[in-house]
């Protein structure tokens, strides 16, 4: 790709963050308020919860450790059909007036799982194997992953306001129209995000579980 064309998308990225700033926000706070409540859940659960989480990554880690491979096609094909059904259902629920709501539940969910799934690690490794677990294992794929669903969300939010303020059905095809080429990008990122996921991730999980 060349210089011209990395600064056009760059560009494009900018100015569509800014012209869509306030639902960025929201949809982003939801998420944010997720993570917390995955957070509080886990400081909040039982010993005899917690005990057995931690006997299951524990497992978990010395199943891989024992592991002469790990079977990553079969790994990224449930990958790639979790973040496909996922994006595919903020999609679906995007263009119903009356699925907006749901479309901040999966936000919210998202982001519980994802406070769950740090919490979990730093109650059962501690501090600094749990903070570097969480790294390898979580934060390259995150890194796309994340932007994309909530920018899926922000799209279908945007969809709702635009229908709610002009109801011309020829309007609302072309907004429809608009959502839906933009989940399908955004959708092509969360493949990319399982790959990165099945095949950088894991291999250095691979590498560095001895440490754990």
């Amino acid at each position: 790709m060349s210089k011209n064309k990395r600064i056009k998308i760059r560009e494009a990225i900018k100015q569509h963050i800014i012209n869509n700033l306030r639902e960025y926000i929201i949809i982003l706070l939801i998420f944010i308020i997720g993570i917390f409540l995955g957070v509080f859940f886990i400081n909040n659960m039982q010993d005899e919860q917690k005990n057995e989480i931690s006997e299951y990554i524990n497992t978990f880690i010395t199943n891989l450790k024992n592991s002469s491979e790990v079977n990553n096609l079969q790994l990224l094909k449930t990958s790639i059909a979790q973040n496909v059904v996922l994006g595919v259902a903020i999609w679906f629920f995007g263009t119903t007036v009356i699925g907006i709501p749901v479309v901040f539940g999966i936000v919210l969910y998202r982001g519980f799982c994802l406070g769950y799934t740090i919490s979990t690690c730093i109650t059962v490794m501690g501090l600094s194997k749990g903070l570097l677990f969480v790294i390898i294992t979580l934060v390259l794929q995150n890194l796309i992953f994340i932007p994309a669903i909530i920018a899926i969300a922000v799209s279908g939010f945007k969809l709702y306001k635009s229908i709610v303020k002009d109801r011309k059905v020829d309007n609302i095809k072309l907004e429809i129209l608009r959502h839906t080429i933009f989940s399908l990008i955004m959708m092509i990122l969360l493949i990319i995000a399982s790959l990165v996921e099945n095949f950088v991730s894991t291999g250095i999980l691979e590498s560095t579980i001895k440490y754990f």
